[in-house]
């Protein structure tokens, strides 16, 4: 008769985690205003005035004055009004804790939710509300290594004609498109990048601009590039409130809560600083 033999089966103290990605969105955005004590807040757009000639002679033109007709000027507000308030919640049982070898424990899942859940989500309403909201929304192309130095060039210049500011702008792009950008011959990468930028998610430059890579995931799936210079976008973050309660009524363990309350606004006059190519 054989033997019967129970093979032993051994947990190590470990937890196997998924990839994630850091947030580059500060690159892109800006944190101008401030919602303290207010829902809402309104940012004034102000008209000019027409340029005309000088009647130097004071002859009679139809107005009087030489300078020409007096015009107004229209003073109309953009309102902000946060949108996302948004929350989650879980528990972790005391014994769960203790029969895992402490690996599910409520501080590290916290960091894991932020990491995998929150940072992913905020990061993807930002840069969904940018290509929705952009300026100049170019018509979708196909990006080859033949074209899409052409393409950058062609966002650049046009932040060129709307004034946008030079230093500072920032070229979003996926890993797929970066691979394409590195096999456009046309196309030089400087890649020597102060150790600083280099952690806060710059890759390389390339026509001026800092060159970011973001995961395709985080933004629409026809995405393309983005060149935006962060003057554009105001991404509020009001209010972040993550709790880890012992032992709380009802539960032997902890209970684990979190709410955090977020938008994006492109600023209707700045709005010509972001340029969004997307994908055929």
């Amino acid at each position: 008769m054989a033997n019967t033999i129970e093979l032993a089966t051994k947990f190590l103290p470990y937890v196997d985690e998924i990839f994630t990605k850091e947030s580059q969105r500060s690159l892109v955005t800006n944190q101008d205003f401030s919602w303290d004590g207010a829902h809402t807040i309104k940012v004034y757009r102000v008209t000019t005035a027409d340029m005309t000639d000088y009647n130097r002679a004071g002859a009679d033109n139809g107005h009087w004055s030489r300078y020409g007709e007096v015009q107004g000027l229209d003073a109309t507000t953009q309102a902000m009004t946060l949108r996302k308030d948004r929350s989650f919640t879980f528990a972790i049982d005391a014994l769960d804790t203790d029969e895992t070898v402490r690996q599910l424990q409520a501080g590290s899942a916290l960091a894991r939710q932020l990491r995998e859940v929150v940072v992913p989500e905020v990061d993807t309403w930002v840069y969904n509300e940018m290509c929705e909201n952009a300026g100049t929304i170019a018509a979708a192309k196909a990006l080859t290594p033949a074209n899409i130095l052409d393409e950058i060039m062609a966002a650049n210049l046009a932040l060129d004609d709307a004034y946008a500011p030079d230093a500072g702008r920032v070229l979003v792009v996926t890993p797929a498109v970066y691979q394409v950008m590195k096999k456009a011959k046309d196309i030089i990468m400087e890649t020597d990048i102060a150790q600083d930028m280099r952690l806060r998610g710059v890759i390389a430059t390339i026509d001026g601009a800092n060159v970011v890579k973001v995961s395709a995931n985080r933004v629409p799936s026809a995405f393309g590039f983005l060149l935006v210079h962060p003057v554009a976008c105001v991404a509020p973050v009001k209010l972040e409130d993550y709790k880890i309660h012992d032992n709380p009524p009802g539960i032997s363990g902890a209970l684990v809560e979190g709410r955090i309350n977020y938008d994006a606004f492109v600023l209707a006059n700045k709005s010509k600083a972001i340029y969004y190519q997307a994908q055929a």
